[in-house]
């Protein structure tokens, strides 16, 4: 068994640049358990970057200083996290704006309990509650509100100001372990948390944290949920092969995509929405047509690839976070077999490698240009992404894909070729 199809020769593959590591203290007599890092987070604006680093501690850190003391050369991105006209801050209770200083603070949060999912949500003041009857909020987020959501051991979410460090909410109805969170990308702050209780639940934060609905159909734990870009469509995947899609404006199961052969346990649209990547013990990261049904793209960690029954079982290829990156073009894998793949959409073979032991969670910054990678040890480290200029067609494709669904298209009056290129059948 190998990691790479014979066709690839491993020392051809690039090896993707380390740029830094964030690595937590270990005490005399620390156990191992109860440091992982199960979940690494960038701030949609890229001013912060969270992850839980073990023993109920997440830590708050903004991304423009970590750059700096890695020393990688991202001007761009780490000038546009600090400037100044990003950091004044709408008082969640009061509504005057604060000034902040000209540098982001860094913060230390005891969440009470082991940590296991994270999430940054940005509000839109013109996206309201959906609960239009309440005229009167506790809370009154403005533009420049950035939240951190927690979901913790217990069950309990909280939700935290990134700017304070300060406890805003405590939601509580899981039954069990909350494993993911995800906020909608359309500032509204609808949260959505996946549980090891087999439900999703969401909640409206802009109606103080209220409960709007219960999602049921998980039949076993459920990893990981994800928005798309324009926030319609849901994806959420668990235990039992499960990839299910619902429609978060009824609230309603889509369809459930069928083509793993073991749990689901990470999942995340393109920037486009026209794409769903799935990353399963299975072995493989499946990148789907979620308007269709279909797989677009599979992308194996062992090879020869293992039948249904083998798949389905223990082995040490178990791919365990996918992360799409905001160019559209390039994924991040992270698999037991101590390897960070990046992979173009365009090859079936990984760009670029890079040895990390341990790797349980990763999540590209906001710009693109680089990857985290949370580990068991609590640990972060980060990676440069390979880099290439796109291509003016594919930047065509990305901007009408993000408006038409692939059934749209296909009602074009269009070549085929062309069809085919901006279904992404033809990568």
């Amino acid at each position: 068994m190998a990691s790479f199809p014979d066709s690839v020769n491993e020392n051809d593959i690039g090896k993707a640049k380390f740029i830094g590591e964030l690595l937590v203290p270990v005490a005399p007599f620390d156990q191992k358990s109860g440091r992982e890092a199960w979940t690494v987070a960038f701030a949609p604006n890229g001013s912060y970057f969270a992850w839980s680093q073990g023993h109920r501690i997440v830590r708050l850190i903004p991304w423009a200083k970590c750059l700096k003391n890695f020393s990688t050369g991202h001007g761009g991105e780490g000038t546009n996290a600090s400037s100044p006209r990003h950091l004044s801050r709408q008082n969640s209770e009061g509504g005057q704006v604060i000034p902040m200083a000209s540098e982001p603070r860094e913060h230390t949060i005891d969440c009470g309990d082991i940590v296991w999912g994270l999430a940054f949500g940005s509000s839109v003041p013109e996206m309201q509650s959906r609960c239009v009857n309440i005229e009167w909020h506790r809370f009154k987020f403005g533009q420049d509100q950035l939240l951190l959501a927690t979901g913790l051991n217990n069950g309990r979410i909280k939700i935290w100001d990134v700017y304070t460090g300060k406890l805003l909410l405590n939601l509580m109805d899981h039954t069990d372990v909350v494993r993911d969170l995800t906020f909608a990308p359309d500032g509204s702050l609808m949260l959505v948390s996946a549980s090891r209780d087999k439900t999703l639940r969401v909640w409206d934060l802009k109606d103080d944290g209220n409960m709007v609905k219960v999602l049921r159909g998980h039949q076993n734990w459920v990893y990981c949920s994800a928005f798309s870009p324009d926030s319609s469509i849901l994806c959420s995947v668990g235990a039992g092969k499960a990839v299910f899609l619902w429609n978060m404006d009824k609230y309603t199961l889509i369809r459930k995509l069928e083509g793993h052969h073991n749990d689901v346990v990470s999942c995340e649209f393109s920037p486009d929405g026209a794409m769903l990547a799935t990353a399963s013990y299975d072995t493989r990261v499946i990148v789907w047509d979620h308007h269709k049904a279909t797989i677009l793209l599979e992308l194996g960690h062992l090879f020869p690839p293992p039948s249904p029954i083998f798949a389905g079982g223990a082995n040490d290829r178990w791919v365990r976070s996918v992360s799409f990156c905001p160019d559209g073009r390039h994924i991040a894998s992270i698999t037991d077999d101590r390897l960070v793949r990046f992979w173009s959409i365009e090859e079936r073979a990984p760009q670029a490698i890079a040895s990390l032991s341990n790797g349980l969670s990763c999540a590209f910054s906001a710009e693109g240009s680089v990857l985290a990678a949370g580990t068991r040890d609590g640990g972060v480290h980060f990676w440069e992404c390979p880099r290439s200029i796109a291509s003016l067609q594919h930047m065509c494709r990305m901007a009408l894909r993000r408006v038409m669904t692939t059934q749209q298209v296909e009602a074009l009056a269009i070549p085929t070729p062309l069809r085919d290129y901006l279904t992404y059948k033809v990568i």
